[in-house]
């Protein structure tokens, strides 16, 4: 895929694809997935057709497929998929990945009633998140949710930008479509950090 780096390959030193191809798992790539997705699936706040965005493994893809949804999980890392398309058929999931930019989320040329985002809108730089803010709209449906797990300004600072809760209002406000029903801390489970790093889940909904 022949893209321009984004601003946390060129902060990181390698590409996002390189992240999934060494012996060590990327220091988010848990092998489960993060506990906020599992309770809002458990509550039953996915509906529809869900898109996994930056799905990475799949963990969260598959998830939502567990529980009976049609499923794609797009990341720009092809090693990354290729992992995920893996693990759908050890778990015999029905679950469709791609090789996608999450920048360019129009081109899939369809729309989702549920968008999962874990952890890339804080990888975002602060010219990144309006581009990305626009392409998670072109693909969900009007009333559709997008639940959106982020590091907060609680976080240390141990790569990717932290994000306050103002932040997360001003980038998915109704002049970019979108309103902001509930900010709720949570903590994000890492390779590195036992106890997780502090967060925001945020559930937000299509204008």
């Amino acid at each position: 895929m022949q893209r321009p780096p984004t601003s946390h390959e060129r902060r990181s030193g390698r590409s996002w694809d390189a992240s999934y191809g060494s012996h060590d798992p990327a220091p988010w790539d848990i092998g489960r997935p993060q506990n906020a997705f599992v309770r809002a699936a458990s509550e039953g706040a996915f509906s529809g057709d869900v898109l996994d965005a930056g799905c990475g493994t799949g963990e969260h893809a598959l998830l939502a497929a567990s529980f009976g949804h049609r499923v794609l999980g797009v990341d720009v890392a092809a090693t990354a998929i290729e992992l995920a398309r893996a693990k759908a058929a050890e778990r015999r999931l029905d679950v469709e990945f791609a090789v996608a930019d999450a920048f360019e989320l129009e081109g899939l040329q369809r729309r989702f009633e549920t968008v999962l985002d874990c952890g890339l809108f804080h990888t975002c730089d602060e010219k990144e998140r309006p581009r990305y803010v626009a392409s998670l709209a072109s693909v969900t449906e009007p009333r559709g949710t997008l639940h959106l797990l982020c590091f907060s300004d609680d976080a240390p600072d141990i790569g990717p930008h932290p994000i306050s809760q103002k932040m997360l209002r001003r980038a998915f406000s109704d002049a970019s479509g979108w309103n902001v029903v509930a900010i709720e801390p949570e903590r994000i489970q890492t390779t590195f950090m036992e106890a997780g790093v502090p967060a925001w889940f945020a559930t937000i909904t299509r204008i």
